[in-house]
């Protein structure tokens, strides 16, 4: 394929109606390093509002079981991304989020935002980072992904276009930033795990966490209380990404998709796993909850969650 025959297919497919496979072309052929490593950040974000990151401390998994957390979180994705979101793995993996989230008592704007930065981050990254910039095609695809995983998963009050997420993200952020020091042992233990994941695991600890903090925002940083670094290490560590993308224009597009499972991060399962099976199982239910019968596809289209 030529290099930019991806480009080509996905500007040809509806965003309003074949964003899955826009945003399965993106995140498995495309895209997928980068859009592994926003998540990742993404997700890391979410950790510097109070709510979400000292709730994920009191679990202890993200601590005590990080890399299974990690792997949890990526394999129960990776379901819905290959299959589709009303396919019987993907229903199955929606569900287990469900199941997770339903047994914590998490608010609908700390939801809309973990949603909001699986939207936004992926953008600005390959803005800045990616061998080429995302179409405007592309963007709305994505944002039309999530936004149909968010329905979903019951979210509320969803924005329609990215410009709105990012509206709302950036907003939530200047409110609700703020040091924990619960979410920053989250923080830590996920960075830890970031230097256990090859190639990192050849590179000294120190210099993998101080490439990491190089790549963070001032915000960011500061509620975590981590050091901002050096203006030189943000220029090369942001250097270094720039011209591994300079370097990719003059390779052939990816021919064959690659999901999570495939990647080397995946340690918790050698001998296979299933969706349903995946993240934790509370012994107890903080929240008390009326049992919900499963909705047919029909049902779960007009906006209803899985449980």
């Amino acid at each position: 394929m030529k290099r930019y025959e991806l480009r080509h297919r996905t500007d040809h497919l509806d965003p309003d109606t074949q964003y899955e496979e826009i945003y399965r072309i993106l995140a498995t052929q495309e895209f997928p390093w980068d859009i592994n490593q926003a998540l990742s950040f993404a997700l890391f974000r979410t950790y510097a509002v109070p709510s979400v990151g000292s709730l994920l401390f009191g679990t202890d998994e993200f601590t005590s079981r990080t890399q299974k957390r990690y792997d949890d979180t990526g394999l129960i994705l990776d379901a819905v991304l290959e299959h589709g979101i009303t396919s019987t793995e993907g229903r199955s993996g929606i569900r287990r989020m469900n199941q997770k989230h339903g047994a914590y008592d998490i608010s609908n704007d700390d939801m809309l935002y973990v949603l909001a930065t699986f939207i936004v981050t992926p953008v600005r990254w390959i803005d800045q980072y990616g061998w080429r910039k995302l179409t405007a095609n592309e963007i709305a695809g994505s944002t039309n992904y999530y936004r149909e995983l968010g329905r979903y998963m019951g979210i509320k009050q969803i924005p329609v276009t990215w410009d709105d997420f990012a509206l709302f993200m950036d907003a939530y952020e200047r409110a609700h930033f703020r040091y924990d020091a619960g979410a920053r042992a989250v923080a830590d233990s996920t960075l830890n795990l970031l230097c256990t994941f090859p190639p990192n695991n050849f590179a000294p600890a120190v210099a993998v966490k101080h490439f990491a903090w190089a790549l963070m925002d001032d915000p960011l940083l500061d509620a975590f209380h981590y050091r901002r670094p050096a203006r030189i290490e943000r220029i090369l560590s942001i250097g270094a990404l720039k011209v591994r993308a300079r370097i990719l224009r003059f390779f052939p597009p990816r021919s064959t998709p690659k999901f999570a499972r495939d990647l080397p991060n995946i340690r918790s399962y050698p001998d296979g796993y299933q969706v349903d099976q995946l993240g934790t199982f509370p012994k107890t239910c903080p929240v008390q909850h009326k049992t919900v019968q499963h909705k047919t596809t029909s049902d779960e289209k007009q906006g209803h969650t899985i449980r």
